[in-house]
């Protein structure tokens, strides 16, 4: 009886041991990127933005599971992408919905208040679809003042608090302000600053795989 029990122990070990040695499987995701010009690449090749970059590196390590799909628009505001978002989300099924948005509803003067009430209706009808929602924050240029700068900025930690999602504060961290990273307009990243956006993005997707 003796032997028989310690042979039960013994198999009960190793199956444990083979269960902590098995990889770990991650369920195929779809990742929808719903963005402005900056996620879309304005003003370069569509194989050197920062969203392109999240397929690759996605493909190196997670290989032929997950799909990123660009729904991003140049020059789109919270209102086009909130008439865009139903068919997409109807099209893509995304399991992942990452927002960038805001940066030209600020350039153009909009509301604060209306594009909050935006950025809800987009976070709310990606919920509806069962997909987590990531938002990545902006920041407007200190000339539009400090008072509306600051309701500005203040939207995307109301939405992300309210809808408990989660919030990069300031997706160009790292960019913004380096002439070196621009393009010369100064308003949009080059090339060489895509990298660093997508290491700004990555640990929040990569978190929501």
């Amino acid at each position: 009886m003796q032997n028989r029990n310690l042979k039960i122990r013994v198999f009960a070990c190793l199956a444990m041991f083979s269960l902590c040695l098995a990889p770990v499987v991650v369920s195929a995701k779809t990742i929808m990127i719903l963005g402005d010009s900056i996620s879309a690449g304005y003003g370069m090749q569509a194989q050197q933005g920062w969203v392109h970059l999240l397929q690759k590196r996605l493909e190196q390590q997670y290989p032929k599971q997950h799909k990123v799909v660009n729904a991003s628009v140049s020059g789109e505001t919270t209102s086009g992408a909130l008439a865009r978002l139903p068919k997409l989300l109807q099209i893509h099924k995304p399991n992942i919905v990452v927002i960038e948005l805001g940066g030209n509803d600020g350039l153009r003067g909009q509301s604060p208040l209306l594009i909050q009430k935006n950025l809800d209706h987009l976070i709310q009808q990606s919920q509806k679809a069962k997909a987590t929602v990531i938002v990545l924050g902006m920041k407007i240029p200190p000339n539009y003042g400090t008072a509306y700068s600051k309701a500005f900025e203040k939207n995307y930690q109301i939405v992300s608090q309210q809808y408990k999602v989660k919030l990069m504060p300031f997706f160009l961290e790292g960019v913004a302000g380096k002439k070196n990273l621009m393009q010369q307009d100064l308003v949009h990243p080059n090339a060489s600053a895509q990298s660093i956006l997508l290491n700004n993005a990555y640990p929040y997707i990569k978190g929501a795989l």
